[in-house]
């Protein structure tokens, strides 16, 4: 079965894709175009779904507002930079980069002390640099292998344990024995005092740790939110707890499932 994921070439879920499922990985230019193909049965998907330094990705969390899908595993990606030339560093007088690589790789693109052009991807930095035939560019290690473009430095990123979170994704719940993980979307419709309080204690209840909480607007109004919920899911019937927070709130079980263990890179 197909797997969409986020292109273009060389994107870390291009290569987190490649690393799972190979040449099943279609890619697609938006995060929407994803959830739009699984919704309607083409394919499951590979989202980004939060960063550990800017957390939750916003078109990933709207379109499992808005879409009828199932998250069926989660896998993490550490998030390294490369910093690439097709000539000696010294004599780069460049670096192409993109607008998030470089918040993330600004130590060093400081001490290089060239002018910066933002692109509009990584895949794009590699394309200006190969353009150019000199300069620098930033981008990941898939793409400095596609376009063949030699490796100056490894792992150029500010902080070495940025990592990305992200989940597949099904028009059909996932229903394998070795779930561990679970999602729900809360939406609580209403606005008065203590009613967080009385749907965390649904969890606590049951010594149910809750792994993740994010709010996200509900696009009703200022002041009106959904909450995102991940919790540990260790075999019990998750049947009590949705029916205890269907009594006070309206919400979507996202299903349960599992942690996908991602290939070494070859």
């Amino acid at each position: 079965m197909r797997v969409f994921s986020l292109g273009p070439e060389g994107t870390f879920s291009h290569e987190l894709g490649w690393r799972l499922f190979g040449d099943a990985v279609t890619l697609v230019p938006t995060i929407r175009r994803i959830f739009e193909a699984v919704e309607r049965g083409e394919g499951n998907g590979l989202i980004p779904l939060e960063n550990s330094e800017a957390g939750g990705v916003g078109a990933s969390l709207d379109g499992l507002l808005s879409h009828d899908v199932w998250i069926t595993g989660e896998a993490t990606m550490p998030i390294h930079h490369y910093l690439v030339s097709l000539v000696p560093l010294e004599e780069a007088d460049v670096l192409y980069v993109h607008p998030q690589t470089h918040e993330q790789c600004s130590d060093l693109i400081d001490s290089l002390e060239v002018p910066v052009v933002h692109t509009s991807s990584n895949a794009q930095s590699a394309r200006e640099l190969l353009k150019s035939g000199k300069g620098a560019a930033i981008v990941s290690l898939l793409t400095a292998r596609l376009c063949h473009l030699p490796v100056r430095r490894s792992c150029v990123e500010n902080n070495p344990q940025n990592v990305t979170r992200f989940v597949t994704i099904s028009c059909h719940p996932y229903s394998g024995p070795d779930a561990v993980k679970g999602s729900i979307i809360i939406d609580p419709r209403e606005d008065r005092a203590g009613l967080l309080h009385d749907i965390l204690g649904v969890f606590s209840r049951r010594k149910i740790n809750l792994t993740r909480i994010e709010s996200r607007p509900s696009k009703r109004g200022m002041g009106s939110y959904v909450f995102f919920l991940d919790y540990e899911y260790s075999g019990e019937d998750t049947r009590s707890v949705l029916g205890e927070l269907g009594k006070m709130t309206s919400f979507r079980d996202l299903g349960i499932y599992p942690v996908l263990e991602v290939p070494e890179w070859k």
